[in-house]
């Protein structure tokens, strides 16, 4: 109902090269999701030299994000919100797409469950969560629905327009700075709610402060991006277009999405519910195979603008 009455606009700050946007959302259609139109700009991807070490990030994950790189990205638009599972649910009714089976921690530890899904990933939802247990083909499948119900050219994003629009002109470790002192007013992550109503997760390294919500929360309880994006890190993490490499090394000169490598492994962006700070950065990248759900792993869309 909001979408009626608003849209996004944004504003650029003079002298600082950032942007805020201000709130006025858009919506192409009733099931669509919120978007935010992002401007065109420059930015460096990649963790900062030292950032790594700083954030204690475990030995197997170091090297990721690296060489930085100075890339130009095109003005496009993105989801306000990770896809929540009301979204997801229009499409599964309009399309009768199966998106079952799920690996989630239960016992303690990881077991594929038929029983579990989007529907149900072990843990209490509602329509206003983020939609979870979603495989890359689900989500590939989701936007191709969406573009075709739209008009519109909807896709997932590139590796570095996701993280583009996490930055949102910072380049702290974070978009609310390098610590997590502020982790529990920006951010969903493992913090003492969960390490106090999770079970498995009385040994997790959390952060010291409490956000209200051991497992997901429903999307835009916690303060936007200067973009007036939400839960670009935490909630869940979000699948992105890339196909897998380790490492930057030999990537697209552009913002577009690396179309070599592994491409049965995708690249997965921003952290989840379930880790504390070293995977809570808009640097942090993971790949997974993509015709695995996971229990803390959903997805946003970008609308091509060009």
């Amino acid at each position: 109902m909001i979408c009626k009455w608003h849209c996004w606009l944004l504003v650029l700050l003079s002298g600082g090269g950032s942007a805020v946007a201000q709130m006025l959302p858009q919506r192409d259609c009733a099931d669509c999701p919120e978007l935010v139109t992002l401007p065109a700009g420059r930015f460096v991807m990649g963790a900062a030299p030292d950032e790594e070490a700083l954030e204690q990030l475990a030995g197997e994950f170091r090297g990721r994000s690296a060489p930085r790189r100075d890339l130009e990205v095109a003005r496009f638009s993105i989801g306000r919100f990770e896809v929540t599972r009301g979204e997801f649910r229009a499409f599964v009714a309009a399309t009768g797409h199966l998106s079952e089976v799920c690996f989630v921690w239960e016992g303690g530890g990881h077991r594929l469950l038929a029983k579990r899904s989007w529907r149900d990933p072990g843990f209490a939802q509602d329509d206003r969560h983020p939609a979870t247990c979603i495989s890359w083909e689900d989500a590939e499948a989701y936007t191709r629905w969406l573009s075709k119900l739209s008009g519109r050219r909807y896709r997932l994003p590139s590796e570095a327009e996701w993280e583009y629009a996490a930055r949102a002109g910072t380049t702290s470790h974070r978009y609310w700075g390098n610590t997590m002192v502020e982790a529990c007013r920006y951010s969903n992550s493992a913090d003492l709610s969960t390490r106090r109503e999770v079970p498995e997760a009385a040994d997790w390294a959390t952060s010291d402060c409490s956000d209200g919500h051991a497992y997901t929360a429903p999307v835009g309880r916690f303060a936007a991006n200067a973009f007036g994006l939400h839960d670009m890190l935490g909630n869940v993490a979000e699948w992105t277009a890339d196909c897998w490499s380790p490492d930057y090394r030999g990537a697209p000169a552009t913002a577009a999405a690396r179309g070599e490598g592994d491409c049965y492994l995708r690249a997965v962006r921003g952290g989840a519910w379930d880790e504390a700070s070293a995977g809570i950065r808009a640097a942090y990248r993971v790949g997974s195979p993509v015709t695995v759900r996971v229990y803390a792993r959903g997805f946003r869309v970008l609308r091509e603008e060009q």
